[in-house]
């Protein structure tokens, strides 16, 4: 399921920045190899601090 790969990579990349917006981005970079097709996976976006 692309979604749940999103977020376990988007945890992944979690644990090597503090930045959740650029966890997110590596995240949705990596999942847009595997599932070139975003409408499953691409609606997630970050609310509040990034930091």
């Amino acid at each position: 399921d692309s979604t749940a790969d999103l977020m376990i990579e988007f945890y992944r990349q979690l644990q090597q920045t503090p930045d959740k917006a650029v966890a997110l981005r590596q995240a949705m970079l990596t999942t847009l190899k595997q599932y070139p097709n975003p409408v499953e996976w691409a609606a997630f976006t970050l609310i509040g601090e990034a930091e």
